[in-house]
C-alpha cells in the first residue's frame, strides 16, 4: 500500500472511530433547529465542539456564522471547507427519538449532518497539522434555505485569510437519500440551477359572480398565464440547456359569488445557463403581459432574483474525485449525467474560487430508491453510518484534493 493511500486509509478509519461523536452532534442539533440567520444555539454547539483545537475561530457579525482557520505546517494552498448549519420551517414528521422539539422547524435538508461531519474534519485535520500544506477555513453558515448565508459570510470576508490571502479552493458536501449511502456522486460543469422567484397579478374588473359579462373577470386570464408559461418553456428553451417554470400558488378572491378584481400567481423558474436564465426572465414577463392584454386585463410582473448556478470547476471536480476513489474505492464514486434543479447559495462561493460541490448518499439500508423521502420532506431520514465517510471526504479534500508539498512552517 502506497504512503498516501495508507494516510487515507487511516483517515477513514478515525471518522469511523469518531463516528459516535459525530452523531451525536448532528442529533442534538437536529433536536432544536434553529432558521434563517439567527442560530445561536447552533453556534454555540459548534463553537463548544471545536474548543481545544488548533484553530483560529471568528463569529459573524450581521449573522451567527462561525469561521474556523486551521495553518498546516507545511506552505501550499487555502482551501474552504463548508457547510450549512439552518433547517426548514416544517414540522416533523419521523417518528425519530431524536426528531426537532421545535415546533414548525426541521433539519430537513440534512444541514444537521453537514455541520456536525465538518467538526469531525476540523478533529481529523487538527491532529493531521503536520501533514497539511496550507490552510483550511471551515465555513460554518447560516440561511442557506432562503437568506442568502454564504453571500453575506463572503462578504463579512470567509474568503480572505488574517494575512491579506485569498481562498484557493472550496469544497462542499450535500447529503441525500437519492443515492446509497456512503456513495460520493459528483460532476463538473452546472449541478445545481440558478432558481428565481416570480409574481403575476392579474387586474381585471370584479362583480356578482351571475353577471361576468359585466366584470373582468381575471381568474381565466391567470390560469391562461398558467398554462402558457408552461408552452413558453417548451417552444423557446433547447432541451440541452433546460429550465423548469412552476407556478406553486394560485390566489384569487373571497367568496363564492363575487367575481374579485385580481387574482395572483407565484412560482419559481430554475436555469442552468445564463442565456437561458435571460430567456426565461423575458419570456415570463412577455406571456404575462400579452396573454392578459388579450383579454383587456392588466398584468403587473415581479421578479426576484435568486441563487445563481452551482458551477463546478473541472479541475477541482477530477481532484475530489481521484481522492474519493482512493478513499472510499472507485466503486464508491459515480459520475453524475445531468445537474439537478435544485438551488444552493454554496454558488456565491464557486463564482469566485474553484471548487466543486458533491453528494454524499445517505439512504437508509433497506429503504426502496423511489420510496425513500429526500431532502425537505417532513419524513426524510438519513442513514447517519454515511456521516463518517463525510468527515473523512472532507479532510482528504483538505489534504490531497489540490494540496502542494513544501518545507515546515516556522
Amino acid at each position: 500500500m502506497s504512503a498516501a493511500r495508507e494516510a487515507l486509509a487511516g483517515l477513514l478509519a478515525e471518522a469511523h472511530a469518531l463516528l459516535p461523536d459525530t452523531v451525536a452532534l448532528r442529533r442534538s442539533i437536529h433536536r432544536h433547529p434553529e432558521l434563517g440567520t439567527d442560530l445561536p444555539r447552533t453556534q454555540h454547539a459548534v463553537l463548544d465542539a471545536l474548543a481545544g483545537l488548533r484553530l483560529d475561530v471568528a463569529t459573524g457579525s450581521g449573522l451567527s456564522s462561525v469561521t474556523a482557520t486551521l495553518d498546516g505546517a507545511l506552505p501550499g494552498p487555502t482551501a474552504l471547507l463548508r457547510a450549512d448549519m439552518d433547517a426548514l420551517p416544517l414540522d416533523e414528521e419521523t417518528g425519530l427519538d431524536f426528531a426537532s422539539r421545535v415546533p414548525g422547524a426541521m433539519h430537513a435538508c440534512g444541514h444537521d449532518a453537514h455541520t456536525a461531519m465538518l467538526v469531525t474534519a476540523a478533529r481529523l485535520l487538527s491532529a493531521r497539522r503536520r501533514a497539511l500544506a496550507g490552510r483550511v477555513v471551515f465555513m460554518f453558515q447560516p440561511a442557506e434555505e432562503s437568506g442568502g448565508g454564504a453571500l453575506r459570510m463572503i462578504d463579512e470576508g470567509v474568503l480572505r485569510t488574517a494575512d491579506g490571502g485569498s481562498v484557493d479552493r472550496a469544497f462542499a458536501l450535500h447529503l441525500t437519500t437519492r443515492f446509497d449511502s456512503g456513495t460520493l456522486h459528483l460532476r463538473p460543469g452546472p449541478t445545481f440551477a440558478a432558481s428565481d422567484l416570480f409574481r403575476v397579478s392579474v387586474r381585471g374588473r370584479g362583480g356578482h359572480a351571475s353577471a361576468p359579462h359585466l366584470g373582468l373577470d381575471p381568474v381565466p386570464v391567470a390560469c391562461e398565464i398558467v398554462q402558457a408559461l408552461q408552452t413558453m418553456v417548451t417552444r423557446t428553451v433547447d432541451v440541452h440547456d433546460p429550465a423548469v417554470v412552476t407556478v406553486a400558488s394560485v390566489h384569487a378572491g373571497t367568496t363564492a359569488n363575487v367575481i374579485p378584481d385580481t387574482a395572483e400567481i407565484t412560482g419559481t423558474f430554475r436555469t442552468l445557463s445564463p442565456a437561458t436564465r435571460r430567456l426565461v426572465r423575458e419570456g415570463v414577463t412577455r406571456v404575462a403581459h400579452h396573454v392578459a392584454a388579450a383579454h383587456g386585463a392588466h398584468a403587473e410582473v415581479t421578479l426576484t432574483e435568486g441563487y445563481p448556478p452551482v458551477v463546478n470547476d473541472p479541475d477541482r471536480t477530477a481532484a475530489l474525485r481521484d481522492t474519493a476513489a482512493a478513499l472510499l474505492g472507485a466503486d464508491r464514486v459515480h459520475r453524475l449525467h445531468r445537474p439537478f434543479l435544485w438551488a444552493e447559495d454554496f454558488a456565491y462561493v464557486l463564482e469566485r474560487v474553484p471548487g466543486t460541490m458533491a453528494f454524499l448518499g445517505a439512504r437508509p439500508p433497506g429503504s426502496p430508491p423511489a420510496q425513500a423521502p429526500d431532502l425537505h420532506s417532513a419524513r426524510v431520514v438519513f442513514d447517519e453510518g454515511a456521516l463518517a465517510a463525510g468527515a473523512a471526504l472532507h479532510a482528504a479534500a483538505a489534504l490531497y484534493a489540490g494540496g502542494t508539498s513544501g518545507t515546515e512552517r516556522t
